[in-house]
């Protein structure tokens, strides 16, 4: 077994209708003036009405940000920490997808202990303390309400992680009634994304552990019963719990046991041609299953039990041919592009692709399989 040690949200409160208690919660933390972080679409549509009427009602001044963008870049990050500051603000509360939650936890961080975001890049290097802060997650598949880790685009558009347990939050407050509103397609990616951290975080070679593999093999049963439904039965509030549960537990997983290939070779995507990350993530992941598979069969057959109990008595061989072919068709269900050539990327692009991803060594390593040039280039034609 490897040494770990484990690390997750304090409290999680998850129920239809918890949003009209996050005014008395907030308020239960010390927050009288919050620093409400989301993006314009969510805050333009009135998904966010119901948390400022609680919040209202708890008598807690708010200021909203809603600048949030897709793959947070460092100046909206900084801009944010400035508005907080400059307004006052003794709590954050993030609300949406992993952007504002991202951008959230390093808003609480960067107003009560300033620090150039440029320099804490890493493992360990952020000092505290920070602001009070509240995660609500808003689709079921970063499960950044449970991670101490925050993504950044920087301004040379490479991606950089905080990692530090300062980012956990005090609270994620979880509530499938703010997830009706997902579109098909971002249901399916943001879900994919949620089955890649469970997979791959019982897969790592380095920082598995027992902890870890029980909430991604429960994660991953979730997910193969609930994502299908969710996608054609988007007002299924029962559905909907389920896969907001299944993305905290792959979170959890995850942020103690790390990811791997997938997310590495989805990265480059997101970067250069904006491909949202769930969908790179679904793009890459039967490819990289497949290469994987002599060298994760064990793993990769136990998962196939999970979700298929007439695999108990089948060979590890062939229950982790089942469990990649079961994951490449439930891939194939979703509804939106299947390959990197529908998202308008060359062949050409392909080399820059593999370059770009083997610079990515802090997850490449955590993959059960090592990964040359030579193998990132086919698999992004794989996918191609």
């Amino acid at each position: 077994m490897n040494p770990f040690h484990f690390e997750t949200t304090p409290r999680i409160i998850c129920h239809t209708g918890a949003i009209t208690k996050l005014g008395e919660v907030a308020r239960n933390l010390g927050i009288r003036h919050a620093f409400f972080v989301t993006d314009k679409g969510l805050h333009q549509a009135g998904l966010t009405s119901a948390a400022m009427d609680s919040l209202k009602a708890a008598d807690i001044a708010v200021t909203v940000f809603s600048e949030v963008q897709a793959d947070p870049p460092e100046s909206v990050i900084v801009q944010a920490a400035a508005a907080a500051s400059e307004a006052g603000a003794d709590g954050v509360i993030g609300f949406g997808g992993g952007s504002s939650m991202d951008t959230a936890k390093l808003v609480a961080l960067l107003v009560r202990s300033p620090q150039e975001l440029s320099a804490i890049y890493g493992a360990g290097l952020a000092r505290g303390p920070r602001l009070p802060l509240i995660q609500i997650p808003t689709t079921a598949g970063t499960g950044s309400e449970v991670t101490p880790i925050s993504v950044v685009t920087t301004p040379t558009e490479e991606k950089k992680a905080v990692f530090s347990s300062l980012l956990l939050p005090d609270i994620a407050l979880l509530d499938a009634q703010l997830t009706i509103a997902l579109p098909p397609a971002v249901t399916g990616a943001t879900g994919v994304d949620a089955l890649v951290h469970a997979i791959e975080s019982l897969s790592t070679r380095l920082k598995r552990n027992p902890l870890s593999d029980l909430l991604a093999i429960k994660a991953v049963q979730m997910i193969c019963d609930n994502l299908p439904k969710a996608v054609k039965e988007g007002g299924n509030l029962e559905v909907r719990e389920q896969m907001l549960l299944a993305s905290l537990f792959a979170g959890m997983a995850f942020a103690n046991a790390s990811v791997g290939a997938v997310h590495a070779f989805a990265y480059p995507l997101g970067v250069r041609f904006h491909v949202p990350h769930g969908l790179s993530n679904s793009l890459m992941l039967p490819h990289i299953l497949r290469f994987n598979l002599r060298a994760a069969e064990s793993t990769y057959a136990m998962l196939g039990r999970s979700i298929r109990p007439e695999l108990e008595t089948a060979s590890d061989a062939a229950a982790s041919e089942a469990f990649v072919d079961a994951m490449s068709e439930l891939v194939a269900q979703m509804p939106y592009a299947q390959s990197l050539r529908e998202l308008g990327v060359a062949r050409d692009d392909l080399a820059l692709l593999a370059q770009e991803v083997m610079g990515i060594q802090r997850l490449l390593v955590h993959n059960p399989r090592p990964i040359t040039h030579e193998d990132a280039m086919n698999l992004y034609a794989q996918a191609f």
